[in-house]
């Protein structure tokens, strides 16, 4: 009598229902993800639009677009030091300092702009560098070496702006990232090339898994996102084209404002190295358990290090958008709330203050709903008290749900 040997069981083909199923015990078990910020957004959108009709009006939109620029990219670099449990309250005015760098070489030093550029972001990453080195190699906490940080940008500021002067920047290609707009039809043009890109990253991943014998997206849940993605950013891009200004005969204000294209490359880069490079699952396995990770061959000091060389890296790149959209650089760049602004953003997005989970998009969601508060109550006439008021109380939400949603996790065991 012989034996026969049973092959392998083949993984059953995906389904759309299936997949949403997997998708509701997720959030049953405390995986919300971005979920409880998309959901904040449309009901924020939906009251001001009902109380306020213009903010659905296209150059209120363009407006929010680039009013919240500055403090989604530093929110976008910050999402890598909460991924490890830490934190950097130096980032508001670690942009202010770049700022001013870019500023003084342009304006008083006529430097070209992309020496300017090059030299803001040199300056971030070294900023990022030491404060990285003093946290894991002192091992002094992140909380109190970036508050230091903080109070020393502060007046370095000052002092690289002579007191409380005001420095133009007159440099048009600098003022172009959050004051211009891109030709219509180039706006679409970067849309289908955005679309197509993404279709085809998704099929290539979908193909590679089963190859590999995993399971993979069902190809119809392919065609959903792409589909969601090309209807949005067409609708998008359709009322940015639409003419904006009161008087077309005397300037023409249409387009997607340049800034925008910026974020979403920045985005692409940041995503790609947090879901598909070596780089990025370190990252999270030092943020879930740094011990684990070192344990298992991680070099946990240089990931720390390396998280705040990107969050100063962002939040130079922060700074330039920021005084792009002032045109000038003054004491009060990266000061203020932006900080807390930026903070916010990242956490009511999603990434958890914990460690060990975020993402880059969910700077992008959170500082949007932060754009969306401050410019619908704005709309509404509040005062900046109740505009703070409401932020607050908004990131407190967030940051509830995040508990209550790792606490779940743990219960049902996904954690």
């Amino acid at each position: 009598m012989t034996d026969t040997i049973a092959s392998p069981r083949a993984p059953e083909a995906p389904t759309i229902s299936g997949s949403v199923r997997g998708y509701a015990e997720r959030v049953r078990g405390g995986d919300m993800g971005a979920l409880p910020a998309v959901f904040g957004l449309v009901v924020l959108c939906t009251v001001f639009s009902i109380l306020r009709p213009s903010f659905l009006t296209p150059g209120n939109f363009a407006n929010l677009l680039t009013q919240g620029a500055a403090i989604t990219v530093i929110a976008m670099g910050l999402v890598f030091v909460l991924l490890l449990g830490e934190i950097d309250l130096s980032a508001g005015f670690a942009s202010g300092v770049c700022a001013s760098v870019l500023a003084i070489l342009l304006t008083e030093q006529g430097l070209p702009w992309y020496v300017a550029v090059l030299a803001a972001i040199l300056t971030g990453v070294v900023i990022g560098a030491a404060l990285g080195t003093v946290v894991a190699k002192l091992g002094i906490p992140s909380f109190v070496v970036t508050l230091a940080a903080f109070l020393g940008f502060q007046g370095l500021v000052l002092l690289l702006v002579k007191g409380g002067t005001n420095i133009s920047i007159r440099d048009q290609t600098i003022v172009a990232i959050a004051n211009k707009y891109l030709p219509p039809a180039l706006g679409w043009a970067l849309l289908a090339l955005g679309v197509v890109g993404y279709a085809a990253l998704q099929l290539l991943r979908a193909r590679k898994r089963a190859s590999r014998g995993l399971v993979s997206d069902p190809i119809a849940l392919i065609a959903a996102r792409v589909g969601a993605l090309a209807v949005l950013g067409g609708v998008a891009v359709y009322i940015l084209n639409l003419e904006r200004s009161r008087n077309p005969a005397v300037v023409s204000l249409t387009g997607v404002p340049v800034v925008v294209p910026i974020i979403v490359i920045l985005l692409v880069l940041g995503t790609f190295v947090l879901r598909r490079t070596a780089y990025g699952r370190h990252l999270y396995a030092v943020g879930g358990n740094a011990e684990a990770a070192r344990r298992a061959g991680i070099n946990v000091d240089r990931m720390k290090i390396s998280a705040f060389v990107i969050c100063s890296g962002m939040a130079a790149v922060g700074g330039i958008i920021a005084a792009s959209r002032a045109s000038s650089v003054d004491p009060n760049t990266g000061g203020s709330n932006v900080l807390l602004y930026a903070v916010g953003a990242a956490v009511i997005g999603g990434t958890s203050l914990f460690g060990g989970k975020g993402r880059v998009l969910d700077a992008i969601l959170g500082g949007t709903v932060v754009a969306v508060i401050e410019n619908g109550m704005g709309l509404m006439g509040y005062s900046s008290g109740v505009k703070y008021l409401v932020t607050g109380a908004v990131l407190l939400l967030a940051a509830g749900v995040d508990a209550l949603s790792r606490k779940r996790a743990a219960a049902t065991g996904l954690r």
